[in-house]
Parts: C-alpha cells; sequence; structure tokens
C-alpha cells in the first residue's frame, strides 16, 4: 500500500496534466475564435470594399452619360469634368452629415479617375476586320509609334506576327499548328514574345479594345498622334498638344488649318470624340489597398462595362 505523500504527490502531478490540458484547450478555442473574427472582418471588410468600387464606378458611369446629352458637344477632350481626376479624400466626409464629427469613421480614403481609351493607339487595329490578315497602315502606325518611345522597330513586328496567329482560326489558310492564347490585357502581350521593358515603355500608348477604334486627337499624347498621322513628327505633334488645351478640334478643317497640305486621307486614323473608357478607383483602408479598372463602352447614354478586375496590394512605405 502506497503512503498517503505517494499519494499527495499522484494527486499533484495528474492536476497539474488536468490544468495544462484544460490551458491547452481554452487557448485553442480562443485562438479560433480569433481566427474567425479575423476572418469575418476581413471578408466584410472586402465585402464593403467592393461595394464601395461598384459604387465609384457608378458614379464614372453618371458622369460620363451627362457627358453625351444631345445638346452638348460631340467632342471629348480633357477639358470636361470626366477628365478631371478625383484626388484621395477620407471617405467619411462623403457619408457623415456632420462634416466636422467623423473622428469615429473608419480610416479610408478613395480616389479615382476615368481615362479616354481611345486616346492610344488600338492593337486590335493590327488585324483587317473580317480577314485573317494584318492591316498594313496599321502595323505602320504602331512601327512609328515604336520609333517615337524608343522602342525597337522589330517589337511592332513581333505583335502584328503575334496577333495574326492567335486570332487566325484553327483549319484557316496561314493558321499557326501551336498559335498563342489571344491576349486580354496589356500584361499578356509577352505571351506573344514581346521584351518586358520594351512593353513597359510601350504600355502608356497603347490598348486592347474589342472593336477597331480611331485615336481622339484631342486626348492622345504627342507620341501617339505622330504615330497616328503620317509624315507627321513629334515636333509638329506637341504643336497640335498645345493648340487643343486652348480650343480643342471638332472637325479635320481645323487640323488642316495647322497642318499645311493634310488629306482627308491622311487624317483617316484620327477622330474628335470616344467610346470607350478606362475607369480606375483606388481604396485605401489603412495599410491595405484595393483597386479596380474597369473598361467601359458608351453609346449614346448607355454605359456598359466590358471588364473589370480588381487588385489587392499592400501600402506600407508608401
Amino acid at each position: 500500500m502506497k503512503s498517503p505523500q505517494h499519494q499527495r504527490g499522484a494527486a499533484i502531478l495528474l492536476a497539474m496534466i488536468i490544468v495544462t490540458l484544460v490551458a491547452t484547450l481554452a487557448v485553442s478555442m480562443i485562438w479560433q475564435q480569433w481566427r474567425a473574427v479575423q476572418v469575418e472582418t476581413a471578408e466584410r471588410s472586402r465585402s464593403q470594399s467592393a461595394w464601395i468600387l461598384s459604387g465609384a464606378l457608378d458614379w464614372a458611369g453618371l458622369i460620363l452619360k451627362e457627358d453625351a446629352r444631345p445638346n452638348t458637344a460631340p467632342v471629348d477632350h480633357l477639358g470636361e469634368p470626366w477628365a478631371v481626376p478625383l484626388a484621395e479624400a477620407r471617405l467619411s466626409t462623403f457619408l457623415a452629415a456632420d462634416k466636422d464629427n467623423t473622428d469615429d469613421a473608419p480610416d479610408a480614403f478613395l480616389s479615382g479617375s476615368i481615362t479616354d481609351a481611345q486616346s492610344r493607339f488600338n492593337l486590335r487595329n493590327l488585324m483587317v476586320e473580317g480577314k485573317n490578315e494584318l492591316s498594313v497602315p496599321d502595323v505602320a502606325i504602331l512601327r512609328r509609334l515604336c520609333e517615337n518611345v524608343n522602342v525597337s522597330v522589330n517589337v511592332a513586328d513581333v505583335l502584328a506576327n503575334g496577333f495574326k496567329e492567335a486570332y487566325t482560326p484553327p483549319g484557316s489558310p496561314g493558321a499557326s499548328t501551336n498559335p498563342p492564347l489571344p491576349p486580354k490585357r496589356i500584361a499578356q502581350l509577352t505571351w506573344l514574345g514581346v521584351d518586358p521593358q520594351a512593353l513597359a515603355r510601350l504600355e502608356p500608348h497603347i490598348v486592347l479594345l474589342p472593336e477597331r477604334t480611331t485615336v481622339n486627337i484631342n486626348t492622345a499624347s504627342r507620341e501617339v498622334i505622330a504615330s497616328a498621322i503620317p509624315k507627321l513628327n513629334v515636333g509638329d505633334a506637341e504643336r497640335l498638344v498645345q493648340y487643343r488645351q486652348r480650343t480643342p478640334f471638332k472637325n479635320e478643317q481645323e487640323i488642316q488649318a495647322q497642318l499645311t497640305g493634310m488629306t482627308p486621307e491622311e487624317l483617316a486614323g484620327v477622330s474628335f470624340n470616344s467610346r470607350f473608357f478606362e475607369v480606375r478607383g483606388r481604396l485605401r483602408l489603412s495599410d491595405r489597398v484595393l483597386e479596380q479598372r474597369s473598361l467601359v463602352q458608351r453609346s449614346q447614354r448607355v454605359i456598359t462595362v466590358l471588364s473589370s478586375e480588381r487588385i489587392n496590394s499592400n501600402d506600407r512605405g508608401r
């Protein structure tokens, strides 16, 4: 028979084991509860951010719709309300009835912008509409654009050949046996063999739209204008950019007045209004950033969202 001292020692040891097990279970339960709260908080924050950015997209659509009123001039330029970016502002200033009582509001900031997608060269123009062949004049435009942004003209040939392979239906004459996937975004042009550094220089001046488009001379950069109009150099294009800041172009005659000897055929690649726009919304919540990029089409006063993507990032150090 064990002595009372041994029995007391066993009881103390058993009690310590029980306390350890209880503490372990309690810590595990607390951790699981904390984790569930974190997941729920993150999901709620994501849903709220997505809702806010969707509202920002609707707001942009209203601005573009208002710009297309029948009594307004059918000209799109950088002096219109849609072209003014929304500077980063604290979200509570939009929501609070009392602008001075926002101390308890979430530390969230909203910014955004609307960009004319037709201010850039549309790579869809490289293919002749309805045919499985390249558009020679548009390949020449892309080659001139490469020269204007200090990129090798070979990049234009790589893009043109890549588009022909990607968009020629299988079984058609000249179709590739192993064609690349058709790119949906500018970043995916590397699939066609374009060097990332060359693509970074071209990216501000090119776009992928669902149909053939012209370049809006009232919003395009001088490099794009000089590429879209044959025989035009960057210096002449800069002169057009300076002129449009005072008076946006409304017709071909106004351009011809600035460019002596320019024929209507040479101005076929430019226009004065736009149907495609890129809407960007950016929500900064603490050290997290959610950005939404949407491509919209405006047909008269109807706004259609063609594509949309959301990007999460960390904002530390900015």
